[in-house]
């Protein structure tokens, strides 16, 4: 779910290294000790904004290079199209986080994208996040990581991991994917479908990640189970692995439309939430 240069249409894709075997992902590689080292759990109440010593707003609205449609705001923005009186992210009462895509009156849509940037950065360790995402065509919601350096390096040198991408249009299947420099679009992705067709959608799920030096693996629900491990034998000739030599921060948002998830029809419903439980973070021993 990148903000700067990339056309997304994800590929299954099983080279050498990609996905390794059943039996390495039981393997002890998968089971050592670990220790939590952050939460975010959303404890505050009544309508309140996050943290603001662990999470910022993006803002604005200019495609993101995915020709998104949705304008991003800030918890208390009040620039057009933004309203304050309906924020675009806020903790409930229920203790979730919800990022809401709206429909404006006059058509424009709002959401929100939250990050890390400059105030929580990690590398290496278990990555997880309690969320139910929302469904929808053209709904497109995402937890992800960039490179710290992305101003000065930029995208896709610094750097991109991609822990849980969904489109409205594939309800029952999640997107794991990693971007970087010689390997920007599609090439190193997959994806994990629910049995029976159930949209992801019907109830929470925890996505996560486990990072390790010279491998990123995805799962979902259960971490013993990663459904992709991706390692620098996975990237095409020329690529440059950039995950060990970085710290990353963590981005929650709910886009809307864009070349990859297509726009919203008839069908689809506004304003629509994407629910975040927690986000917690291990360091692994």
């Amino acid at each position: 779910m990148n903000e700067y240069v990339r056309t997304r249409t994800t590929i299954l894709c099983v080279i050498g290294g990609l996905l390794l075997s059943a039996n390495m992902a039981n393997a002890s590689w998968f089971h050592r000790r670990e220790k939590l080292v952050w939460v975010e759990n959303f404890d505050r109440r009544n309508g309140a904004q996050l943290d603001p010593a662990v999470w910022t707003y993006e803002e604005g609205g200019n495609g993101w290079g995915n020709k998104e449609l949705e304008v991003y705001c800030a918890y208390d923005s009040s620039k057009v199209p933004c309203d304050p009186a309906k924020p675009n992210a806020f903790v409930g009462d229920d203790g979730y986080l919800h990022i809401v895509a709206r429909k404006t009156p006059g058509g424009q849509y709002t959401s929100a994208r939250l990050l890390t940037k400059n105030l929580k950065t990690f590398r290496y360790g278990r990555f997880e996040a309690r969320i139910r995402i929302p469904s929808g065509q053209g709904m497109w919601p995402a937890f992800w990581l960039l490179g710290e350096d992305i101003d000065t390096a930029k995208w896709p040198a610094c750097g991109e991991l991609d822990v849980m991408e969904n489109i409205g249009k594939e309800p029952d299947t999640i997107h794991g994917s990693i971007h970087g420099k010689g390997f920007p679009g599609p090439t190193v992705g997959t994806t994990i479908r629910l049995p029976d067709s159930t949209p992801f959608a019907a109830r929470f799920h925890t996505f996560g990640m486990i990072w390790r030096p010279g491998s990123i693996a995805y799962y979902v629900d259960d971490p013993k189970k990663p459904y992709a491990v991706d390692t620098p034998r996975a990237l095409p000739a020329g690529a440059v692995w950039p995950f060990d030599s970085r710290r990353f921060f963590l981005l929650l948002n709910l886009a809307i439309g864009g070349g990859w998830p297509g726009n919203p029809d008839q069908s689809s419903v506004f304003p629509s939430e994407m629910l975040v439980d927690y986000v917690k973070v291990w360091e692994l021993r």
